[in-house]
């Protein structure tokens, strides 16, 4: 059961993280982002 959770846990980071990056660098200011917080964010959205 850990290994399944372990890898939708990492599915909705990568999804995460690929969304973001699909946004221009525009978009990603007027949220507060830049490029380097992605990974970050990815991360934080799956707590």
């Amino acid at each position: 059961m850990n290994l399944t959770r372990s890898f939708q846990t990492w599915r909705q980071m990568r999804n995460t993280a690929a969304e973001l990056n699909r946004l221009s660098q525009r978009e990603l200011a007027d949220l507060g982002l830049s490029r380097s917080d992605i990974p970050t964010v990815a991360r934080q959205s799956v707590r």
